[in-house]
């Protein structure tokens, strides 16, 4: 039988964690747990997402093969969720795949996704 792993959180590359850790903290409504400019998290006692500092990293081209991950964030209203989110410094890019929810980009060009509620 194969060991089960209990995911314990997400660590995201980034030039600057404490910025990105900020970012996404304003959009989930979690708390930044910790803030150094190597590392920083945020959490909200289940779920967490880490910020590792890597300089070079550079975003991956959208659309692309580049784009290892992203993250789907469900909310009431996309519209103004997205004007919200780029008000704080995500991007919206011109490629967009669905009908129903919008990709964006964090202000270090991670994508994520804002999806509508069920």
């Amino acid at each position: 039988m194969t060991t089960t792993a209990e995911l314990i959180a997400m660590t995201i590359d980034c030039a600057e964690p404490k910025r990105l850790a900020e970012f996404y903290a304003t959009i989930t409504g979690f708390e930044v747990q910790y803030a150094e400019e190597e590392y920083a998290g945020i959490g909200d006692g289940t779920t967490s997402i880490y910020f590792q500092r890597v300089p070079e990293r550079a975003p991956a081209a959208w659309p692309g093969p580049g784009k290892q991950f992203h993250l789907d964030f469900r909310v009431p209203d996309v519209e103004k969720a997205v004007e919200d989110y780029r008000a704080l410094g995500a991007t919206r890019p011109d490629f967009q795949p669905g009908e129903t929810w919008v990709v964006m980009a964090d202000p270090e060009g991670h994508l994520f996704c804002v999806c509508p509620e069920k």
